[in-house]
C-alpha cells in the first residue's frame, strides 16, 4: 500500500490513542474551562479542513471538469448535514457532561452511549482523510501528497484533546483507567475504518470526487455545529471555548496553505 495512504490512515488514530492515554496521567476529571479550550479548538479545526480541505478542493474539482461547480458542492454538502442527522436520529448516544440520551431509545450503560456518541463524531474524519487519500491516488492536480498529509496531520492533531475529553469521563462514570483508555481508542477505530472503506471504493468515487468531498465536509459541519460548539460555550466563559476555536482553525488553515 502506498506509504502515504499508511500515513495519513495512522497519523489521526494516533491522535484519539495519545489523547485517551492522557487519562493514566489525570487525577480527576478535566477541568471545565480546560475541556470548553480544547472542544472550541477541535470545532475550529473541523470548520478550518471543511473549507480548505474539502469544499474549496471540490469547488475546485468540478470547475475544471465543466458545467457549474456549486451544484456538487452544495447538494453534497447538504447530503452530508442529512446523513450525519440520520445517524444522530438513529443510533442511541450521549454527550458529554450531558444526562439525556438522543437518538433510539436503547438500554445501555451510560460508558457506552458515551463511545457511541465519540464515534459519531469520527466517522466523518475517517470519511475525510479517505475520501482525500482517493483523491491524491487517483493523481488528481487539486489534490497533493502534502494537501492529504496536511489533513492528516490536522485531524491527529484535534483527535487529542477529543481522546482526553472522551477517555476522562468514562473514569468518572465508573470504569478503571485501562477501560477508559481501552473504550477511548476504540471510538477512534472508526476514523481508519471509515478512511480504508472510502480508499477501496475509490474507483466509483472519482466520477463523484468534487460531491464525497463536500460531503464529507457536510458531515463534519454537522459535528461543530450539533455537538462541539454548544459544548464549548455552554455555562459560563464562553469565551474560552471561542478562543480555542479561533486557535484550531487559525492552526489548521495554516497546514494546508504551508504543505498544500
Amino acid at each position: 500500500m502506498n506509504y502515504t495512504v499508511i500515513m495519513g490512515l495512522t497519523i489521526p488514530f494516533l491522535g484519539t490513542a495519545i489523547g485517551a492515554g492522557t487519562v493514566f496521567f489525570m487525577k480527576e476529571k478535566i477541568n471545565d474551562s480546560v475541556q470548553k479550550a480544547l472542544l472550541g479548538f477541535a470545532a475550529g479545526v473541523m470548520m478550518a479542513a471543511s473549507v480548505w480541505s474539502l469544499l474549496i478542493p471540490a469547488l475546485d474539482m468540478a470547475a475544471q471538469a465543466g458545467g457549474q461547480p456549486l451544484i456538487p458542492a452544495v447538494a453534497g454538502f447538504l447530503c452530508g448535514i442529512a446523513f450525519l442527522l440520520l445517524l444522530d436520529t438513529l443510533i442511541p448516544h450521549l454527550h458529554i457532561n450531558s444526562d439525556q440520551p438522543e437518538g433510539r431509545r436503547a438500554n445501555l450503560q451510560k460508558a457506552f452511549m458515551l463511545v457511541f456518541a465519540v464515534t459519531l463524531h469520527n466517522l466523518p474524519e475517517g470519511m475525510a482523510v479517505g475520501v482525500v487519500l482517493s483523491g491524491m491516488l487517483t493523481n488528481h492536480a487539486v489534490i497533493s501528497v502534502t494537501a492529504s498529509l496536511a489533513l492528516a496531520v490536522g485531524i491527529a492533531i484535534q483527535n487529542v484533546p477529543e481522546g482526553a475529553v472522551i477517555s476522562a469521563p468514562l473514569v468518572s462514570s465508573g470504569l478503571s483507567k485501562g477501560k477508559s483508555f481501552g473504550y477511548g481508542v476504540l471510538s477512534g477505530v472508526v476514523e481508519p475504518i471509515g478512511a480504508i472503506l472510502t480508499i477501496l471504493l475509490t474507483s466509483w468515487i472519482t466520477p463523484i470526487l468534487p460531491f464525497i468531498l463536500a460531503f464529507a465536509a457536510g458531515a463534519m459541519i454537522y459535528v461543530v455545529v450539533e455537538e462541539l460548539i454548544p459544548q464549548s460555550q455552554a455555562g459560563e466563559h464562553s469565551n474560552i471555548g471561542t478562543v480555542g476555536a479561533a486557535l484550531g482553525f487559525a492552526l489548521m488553515m495554516v497546514l494546508d496553505i504551508a504543505l498544500g
